[in-house]
């Protein structure tokens, strides 16, 4: 059945269906001889699809990872940094995966990893709201600070939806906030902390839709069961 290369590459575990666009933009990908173009289709099972030179292998068996991502690691397959990357973290999982979404470099807690792309995109995809939950532990003017983040419905121009905030523990001057957003901006909620006066110690997912990171121990991960990877989108 004729599909996508994107979604081709995507299934045999090759990259993201974004990365896809861009080895076919760079002309990385021939499909029986000749360079192939954004959007065309083939037929694995009929056609010989190269990338840089190499048979396309067959689509790999769906893997679904959640990870206790630490604090000092990239939510990257490589980087020009040379800084640690997620994929070190999980080299022994037994095939490549890559992240779904993304926590910056001193964030740490729930990531989600696979070779499914279209589940990826599925949770990826803006009308999906995939609720997440981090525990943010903050320093700074905290009096009123859940209601004042729970009032931001814009970042530097950029219109959001409200967040859920709840605090979980408060001193004069330090706050551990549960905060729910249902957007992936860039940097959200350091950025909605920031303009609420307050500076970020320490943020952790802990929870993304019905799916929690519980006690798995930082750095380590597990397989997600068929349930969790139902519950959070296409089935395996």
């Amino acid at each position: 059945m004729e599909e996508r290369l994107q979604k081709l590459l995507s299934a045999a575990g090759v990259c993201s269906r974004r990365t896809a666009e861009d080895y076919l933009a760079a002309g990385r990908v021939t499909v029986n001889g000749e360079t192939a173009r954004l959007g065309q289709k083939a037929d694995p099972d009929r056609d010989e699809i190269l990338v840089d030179g190499r048979p396309l292998a067959p689509r790999a068996t769906p893997v679904y990872i959640l990870l206790n991502k630490p604090r000092g690691y990239v939510s990257t397959l490589s980087d020009e940094k040379g800084r640690k990357t997620v994929a070190e973290l999980v080299a022994d999982c037994g095939t490549r995966v890559y992240p779904v979404g993304r926590l910056d470099l001193d964030s740490e807690g729930l990531l989600l990893l696979t070779n499914d792309g279209a589940w990826a995109q599925h949770l990826l995809h803006p009308r999906h709201e995939v609720e997440k939950t981090y525990h943010v532990s903050v320093f700074g003017p905290v009096a009123g600070a859940a209601a004042r983040l729970a009032a931001v419905t814009d970042l530097e121009g950029e219109p959001i939806r409200p967040a859920r905030v709840e605090v979980l523990r408060q001193t004069a001057r330090t706050a551990l906030l549960a905060v729910t957003i249902h957007e992936g901006k860039n940097r959200q909620v350091r950025r909605m902390c920031a303009q609420c006066g307050l500076t970020v110690k320490r943020l952790r997912r802990v929870r993304e839709g019905e799916l929690e990171l519980g006690d798995l121990p930082a750095g380590r991960w597990r397989q997600l069961t068929s349930d969790e990877v139902k519950a959070l989108g296409t089935a395996p």
